[in-house]
């Protein structure tokens, strides 16, 4: 099957679910908007939210056939239909990825699900267990890992243009948690800082895990151990909000991250700058068509996303010409459009294309990993611990 650009070749679309991102959800409108962006999917089915009458609401007001009122009943249902769905999205609470995940491993469905992985390192790990048993395809929404530079940028540090990377510094800050809007009511505040749904992470959990995986992504780099002091700087507030830590990777490099959600004047400022022995690349989230690329002794460059010096692997992921910008829908569409290449290849028969990238399992555990990390060394007054995987 021919490929080019981000377009997947013509195929019947999958058949897709969804659990969560009804009324008044956020993330739900940005997976549905993300999975048609390249039409390969068509949403047949969900179960839109716990309350079983908003459940049913939210598919009348989105036009979706078959409506649920149960995850559970929606998977065993929908198992047993000729024309049932392929794959489910989930984009619920981190406290609800596992066991709706659960219900449709164990049938065959394909995942593609909102990250974190779960809001615990042991269900995570019971998770990706199931997973792999099952054999179906697993992605997770690390949406900044689909920007064209971002992949562009991973192509650099895995030829060896930076050279032997020592230095990775990555923030992700915010402030719209600079006060204590979810004593109002705010739905999305209201359970992002709940332990019982978020985890033991607040700022660590949703965006920290963020620059912690791109970090990854484009690096390489496996993370040897982490020393981290977190904050929470709001007054009544149940998870941190703020967090300084430190990174010690495998093979020598140094790196810190900080991710905030009370940074006063800040939207959502995520940056990544990587330096190694011959070159040094820089990447901001708000200006993501542009990577800056300094090689050693040598002038700034600025790389274009679909301009000149910018390679194959962000033509892969790019849609139109140089000087248009693409951002944040379209980083989603690429996930949801790799995951697509991978789920077609699976229903042909066929072997995956292995330019196919997209976060999953292990992504999945680094990440709930590394907030347990960020936890216990913070409980610990700083200490250093290595992630328990």
């Amino acid at each position: 099957m021919a490929i080019t650009g981000a377009h997947v070749a013509r195929a019947p679309r999958i058949r897709l679910g969804m659990v969560g991102g009804g009324r008044d959800a956020f993330i739900g409108a940005v997976h549905r908007i993300a999975a048609r962006l390249d039409d390969q999917y068509e949403l047949v089915a969900g179960c839109f939210s716990s309350s079983p009458e908003k459940a049913l609401a939210s598919a009348a007001d989105l036009g979706v056939p078959r409506a649920y009122a149960s995850f559970a009943d929606m998977a065993a249902r929908e198992a047993r239909r000729k024309d049932g769905i392929e794959a489910v999205a989930i984009v619920t609470p981190n406290h609800m990825h596992a066991p709706v995940a659960m219900q449709f491993l164990k049938r065959g469905i394909h995942v593609i699900c909102d990250k974190p992985l779960t809001a615990t390192l042991p269900e995570a790990k019971r998770l990706a267990r199931a997973a792999e048993a099952s054999g179906v395809i697993f992605a997770l929404t690390h949406n900044y890992t689909g920007y064209p530079m971002i992949r562009h940028a991973r192509a650099l540090a895995q030829s060896g243009a930076l050279g032997e990377i020592r230095v990775v510094q990555v923030e992700y800050a915010q402030d719209w948690l600079a006060e204590p809007i979810e004593q109002s009511g705010q739905k999305q505040a209201d359970w992002r800082t709940d332990p019982a749904r978020t985890g033991a992470g607040g700022s660590t959990g949703d965006i920290g895990t963020h620059a912690f995986n791109l970090a990854g992504f484009v690096t390489g780099l496996e993370l040897e151990e982490l020393a981290a002091d977190l904050q929470r700087f709001v007054p009544g507030r149940r998870v941190d909000d703020n967090g300084h830590v430190m990174l010690r990777y495998k093979g020598g490099a140094r790196g810190m991250l900080w991710c905030s959600q009370v940074a006063t004047g800040n939207e959502n400022a995520l940056r990544l700058r990587v330096y190694g022995t011959k070159a040094g690349i820089e990447w901001a989230q708000e200006d993501p068509n542009y990577l800056w690329f300094t090689p050693l002794g040598q002038p700034r460059q600025r790389i274009t996303r679909n301009g000149p010096g910018a390679g194959p692997e962000a033509a892969r992921v790019s849609r139109i010409p140089s000087g248009h910008p693409e951002g944040y829908l379209e980083g989603f569409a690429n996930i949801y459009a790799e995951a697509a290449r991978a789920i077609i290849a699976r229903r042909d028969g066929a072997a995956a294309d292995p330019a196919i990238t997209f976060p999953g399992l292990r992504e999945g555990l680094e990440g709930v990993a590394f907030v347990d990390a960020c936890v216990r060394s913070s409980a610990r007054n700083g200490a250093w611990v290595k992630p328990a995987l």
